[in-house]
C-alpha cells in the first residue's frame, strides 16, 4: 500500500483543464507543523508524513507514488475586472484521497514553485502568509465554518523576495476540491461548451450528486452552489470574518472558505471595515460580502447559460430563478444565526429589527464584536453581568435602551436562563484569531524562528467556544479597537 492512497479524478479530465507540473524542490525542508488529527481523518499515517520521506513529499522534493501533480487552469474577476487566464501560479495539486468519512479531498502544495500560470511570479510563499492561512483556516474549522484545511507547514530553507527578503514556506492544503467560479469562467470565455459540460458533470458527481437525478441537473447544480454560498457568507458575518479578496477565482463551488490572503476578523464592529491594503474602494468590506457573493454567483450563472436551456431567453430565465434563491437562503441563515447568538429560538416578527438595532448601536459605540456577543451569554443568565457588557459601549445607555427589549423577548422563550446561556456559548466564540495576536505570532516566527506563539495560539483557537480562563489574554481586543489595521496579500 502506498503511503498516500491517491485516486485522482481531476487528472482524468481533458488535458486542457490543467498543466502537468511537478513541484520545484527546495534547499532545506524542515517540518514546522503537521496536523496529525487531520492526517488520520484522511487515512494517512502521521508518523510517515513527519518522517524524512513524508517531509520530502510535503516540501515538493519528492513526488509520492500515485500522485499526478498539476496546476489547474481558471480565469476570474479580480476586483471586478475580468482576467481570462489566471490558474494555479504557486500551487500544485498532488492528487486526491478518499477520507475515512468517504469524502474525496484534494491535497495541494501551496508555494511549491512556478507553473505555466505564474505570470512572472516565483511560485513561492513566504512563511508569514503560510502561518496565517494555517492558523486561520484551522480556527474556522473549529468554529464550525466550512473551510479548506491545513495539513502541514514546511519551511523551505530558502528566501523569497517580496517588499523585503523573507523566509520561504509551503502549506499543504486540503479541500473538498479547488474548483472555483473562475474555473467555469475559464471555459465559458473560450466558448468551450464541451469543456464546460465536462466540468459541470464533474462538479455534480463530486459535490452535488443529488442533482444527477434532477430533470434539470445544471440548474440544480447552480441552485446547490447558490444555497451553499449564501449559508457560508452568513456564517462569516456571524463571527465577524472578513475574507478580504472575494474575487471569483477565490470562490469555491464546493461551498468552502478558500484562500486566506488578506483576511482578518472584526474587533470594534463597523460594517464598512476593510482590512486589505489593495481594497482601496471597499469592494470587499465586511458588510459588502453578501452582495459580492451574489455578484460572483451571477457570474457563475452566466457561464452555465449554454447548459441551462437551448435558447438564451429560456436559459436566462432558468438562471434568474436559481439566483432568486440566494436572498431567502442568506436571510434564513443570517437571521437564524443572529437569533441563536441572542439566545432566541425560531424567528418571530420583530426579531431581525431587534438584532439590527443592536448592531447599529454597536457600530455607533465602537463595541467589540466578539466580546459583545460573548458577554451577552453571561448577561442572559445573570443580569448583574451586564455591568461589564455596558462598558463595551462608549455610551453605556445605548446598550440599556436595547437590553430592555432583548430581555422582554427572552422572557417569551420560556427557557431556563442557564440553558439559554449554555446554548449561546455554543455559537458565540470567546476566542477568534485576533489580528494583533496573529501579527505577534508571525513576527516571532519570521524574526526569531520562534514557533511557540504559533503553537500556543493554535491550541487556544482549537476550542473557541470554551472559556479557557488561563488563556484570557487571547480574548482581549487591541488598544484602539484595531482601527487602521491592514493586511497584505503575500504574493
Amino acid at each position: 500500500m502506498t503511503p498516500i492512497p491517491f485516486d485522482n479524478s481531476y487528472a482524468r479530465l481533458p488535458e486542457r483543464f490543467y498543466a502537468s507540473r511537478a513541484p520545484t524542490p527546495v534547499a532545506a525542508p524542515r517540518l514546522i507543523r503537521l496536523n496529525r488529527a487531520l492526517a488520520q481523518d484522511l487515512g494517512l499515517d502521521p508518523d510517515w508524513l513527519a518522517g524524512p520521506e513524508g517531509v520530502a513529499a510535503l516540501a515538493g522534493n519528492r513526488v509520492p507514488e500515485g500522485a499526478t501533480p498539476l496546476a489547474a487552469a481558471y480565469a476570474g474577476h479580480q476586483f471586478g475586472q475580468f482576467v481570462p487566464q489566471l490558474g494555479d501560479g504557486r500551487a500544485i495539486l498532488l492528487g486526491e484521497v478518499i477520507d475515512r468519512a468517504g469524502q474525496r479531498r484534494d491535497i495541494q502544495l501551496k508555494g511549491s514553485g512556478p507553473t505555466p500560470f505564474s505570470r512572472r511570479g516565483d511560485g513561492r510563499a513566504a512563511l508569514g502568509p503560510v502561518l496565517r492561512e494555517y492558523l486561520v483556516s484551522e480556527a474556522m474549522a473549529a468554529l464550525g465554518i466550512p473551510t479548506t484545511r491545513a495539513l502541514a507547514a514546511v519551511a523551505t530553507g530558502e528566501a523569497v523576495a517580496r517588499d523585503t527578503v523573507l523566509p520561504g514556506a509551503i502549506l499543504t492544503r486540503v479541500a473538498a476540491s479547488h474548483i472555483r467560479v473562475g474555473t467555469f469562467q475559464f471555459f465559458a470565455t473560450r466558448g468551450d461548451v464541451e469543456g464546460l459540460r465536462a466540468l459541470a458533470d464533474h462538479v455534480i458527481a463530486r459535490h452535488y450528486p443529488e442533482a444527477t437525478g434532477s430533470e434539470k441537473p445544471y440548474r440544480a447544480l447552480l441552485e446547490g452552489v447558490v444555497a451553499r454560498q449564501a449559508a457560508l457568507v452568513a456564517r462569516w458575518l456571524l463571527v465577524g470574518f472578513v475574507h478580504g479578496v472575494m474575487n471569483t477565482d477565490n470562490m469555491s463551488v464546493a461551498g468552502e472558505t478558500i484562500d486566506y490572503g488578506p483576511c482578518a476578523f472584526l474587533d470594534a464592529y463597523d460594517p464598512r471595515t476593510v482590512f486589505s491594503s489593495i481594497d482601496r474602494n471597499g469592494r470587499y468590506a465586511y458588510g459588502e460580502q453578501p452582495r459580492i457573493a451574489l455578484w460572483n454567483l451571477t457570474r457563475l450563472a452566466e457561464t452555465l447559460l449554454p447548459l441551462l436551456a437551448p435558447h438564451e431567453t429560456e436559459a436566462v430565465a432558468e438562471a434568474e430563478a436559481a439566483l432568486a434563491g440566494y436572498a431567502p437562503c442568506f436571510e434564513a441563515a443570517y437571521h437564524g444565526g443572529l437569533n441563536a447568538k441572542l439566545g432566541l429560538t425560531g424567528i418571530r416578527d420583530g426579531d431581525p429589527a431587534l438584532a439590527g438595532d443592536l448592531m447599529k448601536r454597536m457600530a455607533e459605540n465602537q463595541a467589540d464584536f466578539t466580546r459583545t456577543f460573548r458577554s451577552l451569554c453571561a448577561a442572559a443568565e445573570r443580569p448583574e453581568a451586564e455591568t461589564a457588557l455596558r462598558d463595551l459601549f462608549v455610551d453605556p445607555t445605548a446598550y440599556d435602551a436595547w437590553a430592555s427589549r432583548w430581555r422582554a423577548r427572552l422572557a417569551q422563550e420560556d427557557r431556563d436562563p442557564a440553558a439559554a446561556a449554555t446554548a449561546m456559548r455554543q455559537v458565540n466564540p470567546a476566542f477568534i484569531p485576533r489580528n494583533h495576536r496573529v501579527e505577534e505570532m508571525i513576527e516571532a516566527a519570521v524574526e526569531r524562528d520562534d514557533f511557540a506563539p504559533f503553537e500556543a495560539f493554535l491550541a487556544v483557537l482549537s476550542r473557541p467556544y470554551d472559556d479557557q480562563p488561563a488563556s484570557a489574554p487571547y480574548a482581549e481586543p487591541p488598544e484602539g479597537g484595531g482601527v487602521g489595521y491592514r493586511t497584505f496579500c503575500g504574493t
